[in-house]
């Protein structure tokens, strides 16, 4: 580690002497999305990208580089730091069983057993059951994802799932089972435990790291998704970070989910890096979003300079909450925050 010496003289002629180990960190990553993991080569244009979120269901059979997709491919490859989050979710496929062949190996996994995201009077989503993910009936998704993987040259941060809070916020049902929204975090933690640990025990690409994926909203649910033991498997930290009421700072909203660690988490998860995997500003409760954009760089740069994980990349979220409205106008605010100290 560089070292630097310091020696101060007074009139007398005495001096003293000190010397401080320091290290320089390396920019922050400023990252973009675009509504429905749409190219979005033509938006990153002339700015300062350089890394991506995109989305997998575990049931699509395309899930590197994903169905007409090449694009992605040649960010990557530009040296665009990719954040795919592959999801037991299931969509991208028919419902039901599969049978599949992959690398000569036949298999076949059934069909989802479990629901998530049970908020009233919704459609409640289906996704591979946590159980069915331990019993390993979901082996052939992984090693089809991996397979694929394997052929795009790159490695890539895979975070499993999108927002687990967000998944059990109101409980899960498998197999005809009802679990609470804790006893969901537990059996999610079991669930991604045995993932990461099934990757792991392959050949993976070069560069390959593992998150699991925050909305970061409840403190309780926080603090149970991260046990130490899950952490020693993990290489980020991960929480989502979205503006949705005027009196909402850049500054106060990255930082929200950051507290708690620092209260809340262990050794090894505070040793984490960040990804922020979505950021967003909501433009009917901000209506200048390119504004509230602007105030970003010096609200990573000031958290960073405190105790606790560093943030790494922070990747804009242009769908839903985050929709830029004008478009032209959020992006030039992106390109001139991502020009912006922490990001150069």
């Amino acid at each position: 580690m560089p070292r630097v010496t310091v020696t101060v003289r007074d009139s007398a002629g005495r001096t003293v002497t000190a010397t401080a180990a320091y290290s320089v960190a390396p920019p922050v990553l400023g990252g973009y999305y675009l509504s429905g993991g749409a190219d979005p080569t033509a938006d990153m244009a002339g700015g300062n990208f350089r890394s991506l979120t995109q989305y997998r269901s575990f049931a699509d059979g395309y899930t590197f580089p994903g169905y007409n997709r090449p694009w992605l491919t040649n960010l990557g490859r530009a040296a665009v730091q990719i954040n795919m989050v592959l999801e037991l979710k299931h969509y991208g496929a028919a419902d039901g069983p599969q049978t599949f062949t992959v690398d000569g190996v036949s298999y076949t996994v059934p069909a989802p057993a479990m629901t998530m995201q049970q908020r009233p009077g919704t459609t409640w989503p289906k996704a591979y059951g946590y159980g069915q993910v331990l019993a390993g009936q979901c082996d052939g998704l992984f090693a089809r994802a991996l397979s694929q993987y394997r052929t795009l040259g790159f490695g890539v941060n895979i975070q499993l799932a999108s927002e687990l809070d967000t998944d059990h916020e109101f409980g899960t049902t498998e197999a005809g089972r009802a679990y609470t929204w804790a006893e969901s975090d537990a059996r999610a933690v079991q669930a991604m435990t045995y993932i990461v640990n099934w990757f792991k025990a392959r050949s993976l690409p070069a560069g390959t790291t593992f998150s699991v994926g925050l909305g970061g909203f409840d403190r309780a649910c926080f603090r149970r998704t991260h046990p130490e033991a899950l952490m020693a498997r993990l290489d980020f930290l991960q929480w989502n970070v979205y503006a949705t009421a005027p009196e909402h700072t850049a500054l106060a909203r990255f930082r929200r989910t950051k507290d708690w660690a620092v209260a809340d988490l262990g050794p090894v998860a505070l040793s984490r890096p960040v990804v922020i995997a979505e950021w967003g500003v909501r433009v009917a409760e901000i209506p200048d979003q390119a504004k509230w954009i602007a105030t970003v760089p010096a609200a990573i740069a000031a958290l960073n300079a405190e105790r606790g994980p560093r943030i790494v990349r922070t990747n804009y979220f242009n769908s839903g909450w985050g929709t830029l409205s004008p478009k032209a106008a959020g992006l030039a605010a992106l390109r001139a925050a991502y020009a912006t100290r922490p990001y150069v």
